[in-house]
């Protein structure tokens, strides 16, 4: 049996090299040809060695070293990006911010991915996504933007009607154009709010009651163009349901089914809408990648059953196409016929149901907790995408990648002007 594991290696190999269904590095496929790929044995590539993927012959780098000296800021578990819907790069990618594992708030170099500087703040910040210089913050009764090259924060608002404030938590964004935030607000007795603040008018918009709604809010953010407020609730036998209001205040729908869709990303469609997507627990398309239009809640599958785990938007100059993450068992998915042919992978995907994708890595990440989840999200202009691993050790340190391609995925610009 022993005799027989080099060969097999080499077998797989050279049908991973002319597989006649794999496109050359950084071209598209199509979904109804597409099959499994299995991922040919590599080793973990050195702390900002450049190395390529076998499989999809992209260029990648390994920007995070827990434990290592190289990169002192990080503790040895798990030195990651924040999550995927957030955007790790500022607006002009200068700049690359580890959050998850560091001593405090660890900034790259955006492009060499050398450590830059560290911070320590609290509260909740993102980048701004058009001043590069700039993070929208809230830290208790306050928002403010911080300058984190020169550690300067400057307040923008103060509240003494709530006890604490926050973005999102943890799924806040901006709207695209940075001038709205949703901000969840804790009462004095202890109940919920959110409201919209805009930046040019330096104010809270219409309040909304989220206790009105059934079960508990666990966040709600902005929508992109800044006219929705997405809130997720969640309930005591495990299932969520979405509420969507306008920037006034008005419920504009209820998505009642269960995470449908769910672990997801919120951008446009060709067609100008705005949607959610992400990955669907019910029926009648349950595991299936789906695309929910805010506005009136139509539902439109964009990918087949299969493990993808979560979803991101955040190219935002390409809003037609998503960054997947997949998880799952390569061996089960590949006795999968009419699964998504994805296992342990990262693939930029179309949203307009054309089943068109692109293969970016293979993470040979092995599940183990939160911490070792992939979170793959892409830069604004998508031609890098970080993404994470422990490289095929259960419970081992948890690295961060970063993939690039070697131009920015097609598609058209927003006709609304919100997208350049």
């Amino acid at each position: 049996m022993t005799m027989m594991r080099p060969v097999l290696a080499a077998t797989l190999a050279l049908a991973v090299c002319t597989a006649p269904w794999l496109a050359p590095a950084g071209a598209p496929a199509q979904l109804s040809g597409a099959r499994f790929v299995p991922a040919p044995s590599m080793s973990l590539p050195d702390y900002l060695a450049p190395a390529t993927d076998p499989v999809t012959h992209l260029g990648f780098v390994r920007v995070t070293d827990p434990g290592g000296t190289e990169a002192g800021s990080c503790g040895p578990s798990y030195c990651t990006h924040r999550y995927s819907s957030a955007q790790a790069w500022n607006a002009d990618q200068s700049l690359l911010l580890i959050a998850n594992g560091c001593a405090g708030w660890c900034f790259l170099d955006g492009q060499t991915y050398a450590p830059r500087f560290v911070r320590h703040r609290s509260g909740s910040c993102e980048w701004h996504p058009a001043d590069p210089a700039v993070m929208i913050c809230v830290t208790g009764p306050t928002i403010s933007l911080w300058d984190p090259r020169a550690d300067r924060d400057e307040p923008v608002y103060t509240t003494d009607v709530y006890r604490k404030l926050q973005f999102g938590p943890s799924k806040g964004n901006p709207s695209q154009d940075g001038n709205r935030i949703a901000v969840r607000a804790t009462r004095t007795d202890g109940g919920f709010d959110v409201f919209v603040f805009d930046f040019a008018l330096r104010r809270a918009l219409a309040t909304i009651d989220l206790d009105q709604l059934p079960g508990r809010n666990s966040a709600c953010t902005i929508s992109p163009s800044g006219q929705y407020v997405f809130c997720m609730q969640d309930f005591a036998d495990g299932t969520e349901a979405h509420f969507i209001f306008t920037a006034d205040g008005t419920l504009a729908g209820r998505w009642t089914e269960h995470h449908r869709p769910g672990h997801g990303d919120m951008g446009f469609d060709d067609e100008g809408n705005e949607v959610y997507v992400g990955i669907s627990k019910s029926h009648p398309d349950v595991y299936q990648i789906i695309k929910r239009r805010l506005k009136d809640g139509s539902v439109a599958s964009v990918a087949p059953y299969g493990e993808a785990q979560h979803v991101s938007l955040r190219a935002r100059t390409r809003p037609q196409w998503a960054v997947v993450s997949y998880a799952g068992n390569p061996a089960e998915v590949a006795l999968q016929g009419k699964w998504a042919p994805f296992a342990r992978e990262v693939i930029a995907l179309r949203i307009d149901g054309s089943g068109e994708f692109l293969r970016i890595a293979q993470t040979r990440n092995t599940p183990h907790g939160y911490w070792s989840e992939t979170h793959a999200s892409p830069s604004p202009d998508g031609t890098q995408v970080i993404w994470s691993s422990n490289w095929g050790r259960p419970g081992g340190p948890v690295y961060d990648f970063v993939s690039r391609l070697p131009a920015p995925l097609k598609g058209a610009a927003h006709s609304r002007g919100m997208i350049r």
